[in-house]
């Protein structure tokens, strides 16, 4: 916050400062906070009554009660425009109505008794309780002043709420001004329900309205007291900079309107007092042709744009449509972005901002940056691939930058991997050909598989992490499936089984079982070698490693070694999930944090056993998070040189105690998914050379995008897979080699058979008859 001192020295430069001066550095600090980056929310209005109890000078939306008709929209009518927002693609339910018209109008008071409520406010809480349940658009309410409590009743129901202040001058509620006669437009009563919604920490939206005979120091004024607001409770979420419109049969109908430069002056002077960090936004259909250079003067936001309902405050001013906005934005070298009824600062900081009765519905709609979803593909599940069709959108060049940097073997940094995960539209395109491009230059076009089997041999565990539906215990009887633990002899036969069947490899793994010790794991790989010794036993994450060496009181190295002696191959690089303790904290408190997954591979690595690696997203992290661990992943390759690939693991929510609960998103997008292995590709150049897509949460068409887009492995046939199939996943227990090499095909690419370790399998595994293969064995 600036001192005093420091805002009279703005003021003056904004009063006395030349508009092409003032635009270039508002722009500039725009770009520096979003990027190229213009949200908007597609949304639906809903009026649920014109009744106010104040007399402004331009208003047409307030209305006078008209014996016979409804005051208020019904139950049902409120449904049917929800509905009709929700079919249109809203996901915003944005409630307009007057200030408190049941202290003004018997009629109001009546029709809310005949409905069994006592306020306008207690109607307006139900209606929004009941648009959420029945179309799970997400309510922003607009009620005018409230009180500390009306404003708490709503937050239980609505993301956001809303308030204009209009103007911080007083004179304007004298006798011939717009506000005369209206007491809930006094800006000493609307800064107070603007401090009582920071107190109770609710995202709210204000803003100005410039014309109403307001000088510009008088908006100077009001645009410092939401800023220091802001700097005191950081609830504000966007700025509105509203441009007064003239209307007929009103007291102010012969009024002039603002012109377009000074509207561009109040934009510029809002993000100049506000910051880069301030959302400000100016309705795009009070701006007539060439709405688009509010841009160049500041804004990063459209507002609500609804195709489905008139804007009813300026029901003269059409919304441009989507494509409109859209076209008009990247003219003015920007990407139309849509947005949630809160921002992403507020998504990402739920837990302080969002009543724990809304946070489901806002996850649901949520991506991991915090904006609206663009799909609702859901990994694991047998639903068609989103077509990626995008809207028109200028490109960043930062997106270009960090690209050709990536292929010209730079290490990408934290901020440029960030704008790689956020890609969107031709950045997109860009991003996923560019890894498609590098994936042709290392491993040209031929896509690798391994045949192996699965053996989970124990599904119960003492852990507790949040997105697991495989592991059971005494938290987790509701979960599908009994509890088990597998004998040494049912071990030999299923590896014995696999062998025969032409597998290369076992892949075990299990639940941390409270009986089990390092002895345990060492009797395991033994199981598999006495049943085939020429079996590649690839085996136990780091949590496990961990888990056997502490009970035996040994260091991972010494216990990893003899591990290795006693024929372990490889060990797979699970457990990481996301490799960030903050993150960790909330997913897997118990589990290993960073520090010590990352010190068990390069131990591994150590004594000569190679592992995978993997990232596990989509639930309650952010696109900071996954470059952390691309970045962490990537340091320790370039120490250990052990890892051998990269396995994309999109979040598989339907049974995961966290998505259960309403505490994580439903997965990741399907452009997210994507991204995660092209931007990994770029990441990690040729350090790691291999990046393989899970068939199991992609399904055959995501497959087949990913391939297109920097992957190059298929991984394992999978016999038996079932930690996926616990979370939901319907994609099946096994491929068999048929399927994975049709599926390459399909793409223009080779299938070969590999080894763990990338290299050819033995001629016998290799001659291995499609009856041998098929699908049938028993878990």
């Amino acid at each position: 916050m600036l001192s005093n001192e420091g805002d009279a020295a703005l003021r003056r430069g904004l009063i006395d400062g030349a508009l092409p001066e003032l635009m270039q550095e508002a722009g500039a600090l725009r770009d520096e906070g979003f990027g190229t980056a213009i949200t908007y929310s597609p949304k639906v209005f809903i009026p649920l009554t014109h009744l106010c109890r104040d007399v402004c000078s331009y208003c047409t939306f307030a209305k006078t009660p008209v014996a016979g008709q409804r005051n208020y929209l019904s139950p049902e009518q409120v449904l049917e425009i929800a509905r009709a927002g929700q079919q249109a693609g809203c996901r915003e339910a944005l409630f307009t109505l007057g200030d408190k018209p049941e202290l003004r109008y018997n009629a109001a008071r009546a029709e809310l008794a005949e409905m069994g409520y006592a306020t306008t406010i207690d109607y307006l809480a139900a209606m929004c309780c009941l648009v959420i349940e029945e179309t799970g658009l997400l309510p922003h309410v607009n009620p005018g002043v409230m009180s500390a409590q009306e404003i708490a009743l709503l937050r239980a129901v609505s993301l956001s709420q809303g308030m204009m202040l209009e103007s911080a001058a007083e004179r304007l509620c004298e006798k011939g001004g717009p506000h005369h006669g209206s007491p809930d437009k006094h800006p000493t009563v609307r800064l107070q329900t603007i401090e009582d919604a920071g107190e109770l920490q609710v995202p709210f939206t204000t803003g100005i309205l410039i014309g109403i005979g307001e000088t510009r120091d008088e908006r100077v004024d009001a645009l410092f007291a939401i800023r220091d607001l802001h700097a005191r409770y950081g609830h504000i979420q966007e700025v509105i900079v509203q441009n007064f419109r003239a209307k007929a049969d009103t007291r102010m109908a012969s009024a002039d309107e603002p012109g377009r430069d000074d509207l561009l002056w109040t934009i510029a002077a809002a993000r100049l007092i506000l910051g880069k960090d301030m959302s400000i936004q100016a309705p795009p259909n009070l701006s007539g042709d060439g709405f688009g250079q509010l841009i160049d003067a500041g804004i990063n936001d459209w507002g609500g744009v609804s195709p489905v309902t008139p804007d009813h405050v300026n029901p003269e001013a059409p919304w441009p449509h989507v494509a409109r906005l859209a076209r008009e934005t990247a003219t003015h070298g920007k990407g139309l972005v849509e947005r949630l009824t809160i921002y992403p600062q507020y998504v990402a900081a739920a837990d302080r901002w969002v009543a724990p009765s809304l946070r489901r519905a806002m996850l649901e709609q949520a991506d991991a940056s915090g904006l609206m979803r663009d799909d609702q593909w859901r990994t694991g599940q047998t639903m068609p691939a989103p077509r990626l069709l995008t809207l028109p959108r200028a490109p960043d060049p930062a997106v270009r930058e960090a690209i050709d940097a990536a292929l010209a073997h730079d290490m990408l940094d934290e901020p440029s991997l960030i704008r790689l995960f956020n890609a969107r539209g031709t950045d997109f395109h860009e991003v996923t050909e560019a890894a498609d491009a590098f994936r042709q230059t290392l491993a040209g076009d031929v896509v690798r598989y391994v045949v192996n089997r699965n053996i989970n041999y124990t599904n119960v565990c003492t852990h507790g992490c949040g997105f697991c539906a495989f592991s059971k215990g005494r938290r987790s009887e509701e979960l599908r499936g009994p509890a088990y633990n597998l004998d040494l002899a049912e071990v030999e036969a299923r590896v014995a089984e696999a062998w025969e069947r032409g597998a290369s490899e076992v892949c075990m793994q299990g639940g941390i079982h409270p009986r089990y010790d390092g002895h345990t794991y060492l009797s395991l790989v033994q199981a598999a070698k006495r049943a085939q010794p020429a079996i590649h036993v690839h085996a136990f994450s780091p949590l496990e490693i961990h888990h056997g060496a502490t009970t035996l009181g040994m260091d991972h190295g010494a216990y990893l070694a003899m591990l290795k002696d006693a024929g372990l191959g490889s060990l797979p690089g699970t457990a990481a999930e996301i490799l960030d303790d903050e993150v960790r904290a909330l997913i897997c408190a118990d589990k290993l944090d960073t520090g010590l997954w990352l010190e068990i591979v390069e131990a591994a690595h150590g004594v000569g056993l190679p592992t995978t690696s993997t990232i596990m997203f989509g639930h309650v992290e952010a696109p900071q998070h996954w470059a952390r661990h691309l970045i962490r992943l990537r340091q320790l390759q370039q120490r250990t040189g052990g890892i051998t690939e990269f396995v994309p693991l999109p979040f598989v929510a339907m049974e995961a105690p966290l998505y259960r609960k309403g505490k994580a998103r439903p997965g990741p997008t399907f452009r997210e998914a994507i991204l995660m292995h092209a931007v990994a590709r770029l990441a990690f150049g040729q350090l790691i050379p291999n990046i393989q897509v899970s068939w199991v949460k992609m399904g055959e068409e995501g497959v087949k995008a990913v391939l297109k887009a920097g992957a190059n492995d298929l991984g394992g046939t999978l016999m038996d897979e079932s930690i996926s199939r616990a979370a939901g996943a319907a994609h099946g227990q096994e491929w068999i080699p048929a399927r994975m090499q049709a599926v390459i095909a399909d793409t223009g690419r080779i299938a070969q058979q590999r080894t763990t370790l990338y290299g050819v399998p033995p001629p016998r595994a290799l001659d291995m008859t499609s009856d041998q293969l098929k699908i049938g064995v028993e878990a």
